[in-house]
């Protein structure tokens, strides 16, 4: 992302983002629904239809944005992580004890797959006040594992209830200050909030086969709050966008949110499309890869999407139960800004400066007779790609002691390193007991198991 001033949207750009949340609006029979856009970290454009002429919301209006509440969880729940008071490795026993399924990691439960039913048990927990269910017992019921732990995506409300109850533990105050205290305020999201702030959205429930509404009640979550309590605004969802594609140091770090932003669970069934991270939901729309999260409160719907290689994000809001698809308007309005005005690139610029032992490893490389290119990137590590056609890739950091790690694909985490002969010359790349070379299976190179044939390469004998 970058800090620099950012042009204005195109009419033409800005006329088919407002035309999209109209028929998003008329569609979907919502009381009004709002959407925003974000580009390189700065909200370039907001718009909103109503049923009440000449009171359309603002991209500073409070909507409920259920399930989005999940990820500010999650990224609490990181912090903890990254400042070393947990592992997400942990079980869940080891930090908040006596809760019944404490064998459960924190990460499991950060991606559900801790195998825990998706609603609590007794009446529908969103529409009824969370003095209901005072204690965890009340959250969690008499069967809180009904799934294989670990082997299975299944998107849990409770789940999430122990993780906020993890960060109360943990910390020692309540959840909701904490989110606000450590995320909104430090991204400057000052409308986001777990208690209502006018201005204001009220929640409508559209009757389904007449175009009549009737209030919905907004209740307090009490322990279930960590999955879906909070108030936010297009504006603050936008800032939150940001976050997710770039990271903030005050927040978390660039690489924690990567971290988030990778699967970490698979797909459910019919879901081929998606998956879950840590916190986040993931999706592949009009063939672009989206981070986010979707969300739903009786009266409510809210979808924040962002494309971190377009630098887009775009979130719809709408006030009704149900029928505004606003996951669909959210990515229509990030497709319709990233296609009209595409990111314009950073010029190419050479390197400062370069180790001439590093520049002595760019070029081709042979694993088996597979040809591989290793290419020096401009942050001082490296990219390892097929030359031809499809193959393994990824790329490294550049490492103190002189190695890489693999930072995606199928050499995540792995370390490359360059072998050296004793007088200083490369002899090859070692990749996880992968070798490549100069040449395919070149005489006297460090060829795995030896026994290359003496006569050399041949052709058929006529």
């Amino acid at each position: 992302m970058t800090s620099s001033a950012i042009p204005e949207l195109l009419p033409s750009t800005r006329r088919a983002l407002l035309h999209r949340i109209a028929v998003g609006q008329t569609e979907g029979r919502a009381p009004s629904l709002v959407g925003a856009v974000m580009r390189d970290g700065q909200m370039v454009w907001s718009g909103a239809r109503s049923c009440v002429e000449g009171h359309d919301p603002d991209a500073d209006t409070q909507y409920r944005i259920g399930s989005i509440t999940k990820t500010f969880t999650a990224v609490v729940v990181m912090r903890l992580r990254d400042e070393g008071l947990l592992d997400l490795g942990d079980q869940l026993e080891k930090h908040l004890p006596g809760t019944g399924v404490g064998d459960v990691t924190i990460a499991q439960l950060l991606a559900h797959t801790a195998g825990m039913p998706a609603e609590t048990p007794g009446e529908w927990w969103e529409r009824t006040p969370g003095t209901d269910r005072p204690e965890l017992a009340d959250v969690l019921g008499e069967r809180p594992g009904m799934h294989p732990v670990g082997r299975l995506h299944h998107y849990s409300n409770p789940g999430y209830t122990l993780l906020g109850s993890l960060i109360e533990a943990v910390r020692g105050e309540p959840w909701a200050d904490v989110v606000r205290r450590e995320v909104c305020l430090p991204l400057g999201m000052e409308r986001t909030s777990a208690q209502p702030e006018a201005p204001a959205a009220g929640g409508w429930a559209v009757h389904p086969w007449a175009d009549v509404m009737l209030p919905e009640p907004t209740e307090d979550l009490g322990l279930m709050a960590p999955a879906g309590q909070l108030w936010s605004t297009a504006g603050d969802l936008c800032r939150f966008g940001a976050f997710l594609a770039a990271g903030d140091e005050q927040v978390l770090s660039a690489d924690s949110v990567r971290e988030m932003r990778t699967p970490a669970a698979p797909p459910g069934d019919g879901e081929w499309d998606g998956g879950y991270g840590l916190g986040v939901q993931l999706s592949r729309r009009d063939g672009r890869s989206l981070a986010g999260h979707t969300g739903s409160l009786p009266g409510f719907v809210a979808t924040l999407w962002v494309s971190v290689d377009d630098g887009v994000a775009a979130v719809a809001l709408a006030n009704a139960t149900s029928g505004a698809a606003v996951g669909a308007v959210a990515a229509d309005l990030l497709r319709i800004t990233a296609d009209a005005e595409p990111r314009i690139p950073e010029p190419w610029r050479p390197l400062p400066e370069i180790d001439p032992k590093l520049l002595e490893l760019a070029g081709p490389w042979y694993w088996g007779t597979h040809s591989y290119a290793l290419r020096v990137a401009a942050d001082g590590g490296v990219e390892l790609g097929p030359l031809r056609g499809t193959g393994r890739s990824s790329r490294f950091r550049a490492e103190a002691d002189g190695t890489w790690t693999g930072l995606d694909g199928y050499y995540l985490g792995e370390t490359l390193r360059a072998v050296r002969r004793e007088d200083g010359s490369v002899s090859h790349l070692d990749l996880g007991s992968f070798v490549y070379v100069r040449e395919p299976y070149e005489a006297g190179g460090a060829v795995p198991g030896g026994g290359v044939d003496q006569a050399g390469w041949r052709g058929l004998p006529r």
